[in-house]
């Protein structure tokens, strides 16, 4: 079964908060025939550890309007790599080295990719 529309919609809403916070290689895979825990992954990258920090909390913070927070958050004292959990939607904020090395995209590459709106897509990502 795809990616409901409620996770689709946090997934929109995750990508643009990050690119406003200029993350770059935006990303989204629909992971929901993989995995029973979630519909989705959103993935970005930043350059050091206080962007990915701020990309996070504005994530966070478009979320939760929208009556979504997360029920886990892990990495935000190193600030490599936050991954912050609303259920629905897996959110992987992650210095560029660390997205390089692991290489979520190539893990789950399987799974099919999942358009997001153009602020999430515009040119300032690399």
């Amino acid at each position: 079964m795809p990616a409901s529309d409620r996770s689709l919609e946090l997934v929109h809403a995750a990508a643009v908060a990050a690119s406003d916070k200029l993350a770059t290689d935006v990303m989204a895979l629909d992971v929901s025939d993989q995995l029973f825990i979630t519909d989705a992954f959103l993935l970005a990258s930043a350059p050091n550890e206080r962007q990915v920090r701020a990309i996070a909390e504005a994530v966070e913070e478009k979320l939760l309007p929208l009556g979504s927070e997360p029920v886990r958050r892990e990495g935000e004292r190193e600030g490599r790599w936050v991954l912050l959990d609303f259920v629905d939607v897996v959110v992987h904020v992650q210095h560029v080295e660390e997205r390089e090395y692991y290489a979520l995209e190539r893990l789950w590459k399987d799974c099919p990719l999942l358009e997001l709106p153009e602020p999430a897509t515009s040119d300032q990502q690399a």
